[in-house]
C-alpha cells in the first residue's frame, strides 16, 4: 500500500499535539513509561505522539485521559460550542449527507 503524504496543516497539529500533551506530561511529573502504563498502550506510541509522528485515534484519547484532558481535547471539537453550530443548532441534522449524482446523457 502506498502511503499518502501528510498534509502541512495535519503535519503542524500533530506537532502541536504531541509539544502540548508531552507538556501536560511533564506538569504532572510523569514519565514516558507511566503514562504508557496508564494509557495502556506502548512506550512507543506515547514516544511517538509526542514526537509528532501521530498515533491512533483510540491511542491518542487514551493518552490524553492518562494525563486528564480528555474532556477538554472532547470539548475542543464539541460543534455546538462553534458559532456555526450555535446557530443551526436547532436544526435536524439528516442521518446522512447525499449528493445527488449527475445527470446522464441522453443515449440519443
Amino acid at each position: 500500500m502506498v502511503k499518502k503524504p501528510v498534509p502541512a496543516p495535519v503535519r503542524r497539529a500533530l506537532s502541536e499535539i504531541g509539544e502540548d500533551l508531552a507538556t501536560w506530561r511533564r506538569l504532572r511529573s510523569l514519565t514516558i513509561a507511566q503514562v504508557a502504563e496508564r494509557a495502556n498502550v506502548a512506550r512507543g506510541v506515547v514516544i511517538n505522539l509526542e514526537a509528532g509522528t501521530g498515533a491512533t485515534l483510540e491511542s491518542t484519547l487514551r493518552v490524553a485521559r492518562a494525563l486528564g484532558v480528555l474532556d477538554s481535547l472532547a470539548s475542543a471539537i464539541d460543534p455546538y460550542s462553534s458559532d456555526v453550530g450555535r446557530l443551526r443548532s436547532a436544526e435536524t441534522l439528516p442521518k446522512r449527507v447525499r449528493h445527488k449524482a449527475a445527470p446522464r446523457p441522453d443515449p440519443s
